[in-house]
């Protein structure tokens, strides 16, 4: 499937949809039930399930295009939305039994909290799972979670991903937030569950591109590196929003009448170059995403893995369109007067949640240049590096 037959899944109206529910998901502190309904109808979060489960088996980059058109409509929903179908592949990831459990009932909703801030300790056929989870974005609607934990005995400690079901957990109502308030990111907290051996998957083999599903399914879908899938992914909520904002200004500049001036503002030469600046921006970001998606597609299609200096190219791609797209709404709400801070104006909460986005621990510029330097150099990154 092309990323032109994606669009299918996510039409015009489901975004006018997220639009008209954003206030409302902003009240409720997670997605409307209503929406959840449409997406369930959508079948979107089945792009990446593989055939042998009922899925599409899209090539990876068929998710970012949807993903981006839904921010059009509300950025926390797109980013939700976003993650719920992200965790679908990371499922196709894990061994074969996990898969056949998890994706047995769909849709497979699942948050996924990738701080390892839980200890797995080894016991017969799997591992006594503890931790508290934060930003376990969508965990109000989840019915499996995947969460990373250090595991094994203190001697040889590993980090992995566990896969459980929701019911294992308890969810920490503490999403109280200025921005990104309908992701619903609570905490998830586990005490002492019994984790599997099957529903574990080490972090190693998922950030390389080698975890088992890699050969399970023949596909280069799954055979994209984690950290640039997880990077690009979701930076598509920024740019869309960023799309977004950029239409209403100009939509704006047609209408407002500049006091004290009496003249439209699009008559100003000022408001025309700011619109036109942001515009080539957006264009220039679009270009840095096709040749970041393009060069890891080639890569996974010849069968090849995917070497760390381009994962941290791919990493920094993505922090670079999230700040430039917080740059871009910043820019044009400081040219769009006092009154795009009422409430009842989309234009505040785009930017409420994009800067609230940005602070993603993926998104970190300094890091992501760091890192992405240091291995243009030859130079040696701690191993816990996230790329």
């Amino acid at each position: 499937m092309t990323t032109i037959e994606a669009r299918g899944l996510i039409t015009d109206e489901f975004v006018s949809a997220l639009a008209q529910r954003a206030a409302e998901a902003e009240k409720l502190r997670r997605l409307p039930e209503a929406t959840m309904a449409d997406l369930t109808a959508s079948g979107f979060t089945d792009l990446l399930v593989p055939t042998r489960y009922g899925g599409q088996q899209a090539p990876f980059p068929a998710l970012l295009d949807p993903v981006r058109r839904m921010a059009h409509g509300c950025t926390s929903s797109a980013w939700t939305i976003g993650f719920y179908a992200l965790h679908n592949w990371m499922l196709a990831l894990f061994g074969e039994q996990a898969q056949q459990e998890a994706f047995g009932t769909r849709p497979f909703l699942a948050p996924a909290p990738l701080a390892p801030t839980g200890r797995g300790l080894p016991v017969d056929g799997g591992i006594r799972l503890s931790g508290r989870w934060s930003w376990a974005t969508g965990v109000n609607h989840g019915n499996w979670i995947i969460v990373a934990a250090l595991c094994g005995p203190d001697e040889d400690i590993y980090p992995a991903l566990a896969l459980l079901p929701a019911g294992e957990v308890t969810v920490d109502d503490v999403w109280h937030t200025d921005g990104m308030r309908a992701t619903g990111s609570n905490d998830a907290i586990a005490i002492d569950v019994f984790v599997p051996e099957h529903r574990l998957v080490k972090v190693a083999d998922i950030y390389a591109g080698t975890a088992p599903g890699a050969g399970l399914h023949d596909s280069a879908t799954y055979r994209w590196p984690m950290v640039p899938a997880l990077a690009l992914l979701a930076s598509m909520p920024a740019l869309g929003s960023a799309e977004r904002v950029t239409e209403m200004y100009a939509q704006r500049l047609a209408e407002r009448v500049l006091a004290y001036e009496g003249v439209m503002q699009k008559d100003k030469p000022i408001a025309q170059a700011h619109l036109a600046g942001a515009q080539v921006r957006l264009r220039a970001l679009r270009g840095l995403l096709a040749d970041t998606v393009g060069e890891i597609e080639t890569i996974v299609a010849r069968g090849d893995s995917v070497d760390k200096p381009v994962r941290s190219q791919a990493r920094l791609a993505a922090a670079h369109i999230v700040a430039e797209s917080k740059a871009v709404i910043g820019d044009l709400m400081g040219a769009g007067g006092a009154s795009i801070h009422f409430l009842t104006s989309p234009l505040q909460r785009y930017k409420r949640d994009v800067d609230v986005l940005s602070g993603h621990v993926v998104f970190d510029y300094d890091t992501s240049r760091e890192l992405a330097g240091a291995l243009s150099l030859g130079m040696h990154i701690p191993r816990t590096s996230m790329i």
